[in-house]
């Protein structure tokens, strides 16, 4: 499935704090760093699963976009610790 988020975040600091929850916040279902580059990151779990990350600038926040088969729970929970922009009101 593939979850997404908008967050006030620079990519890299985006791809570090994923570095640090999957490997410390989520110690029954842990996923460490297996590729990276700057704007993408992907780690491998429980039973060799995967996590792909990947961040996008969109105007002045950065768009967030996570794939996974397994960790659906801990990618949503891990986005939901994201700073979130905020939403634009309508005129």
């Amino acid at each position: 499935m593939v979850h997404q988020a908008l967050t006030t975040l620079d990519g890299a600091e985006v791809l570090a704090r994923a570095r640090r929850f999957f490997a410390e916040r989520v110690p029954h279902q842990a996923a460490y760093p297996e590729k990276q580059g700057d704007t993408w990151l992907t780690l491998r779990g429980q039973g060799g699963e995967e996590i792909a990350l990947a961040t996008f600038p969109q105007g002045q926040y950065t768009q967030v976009r996570a794939s996974t088969l397994l960790f659906d729970q801990s990618v949503m929970r891990f986005l939901s610790t994201l700073p979130p922009a905020p939403r634009e009101t309508a005129a």
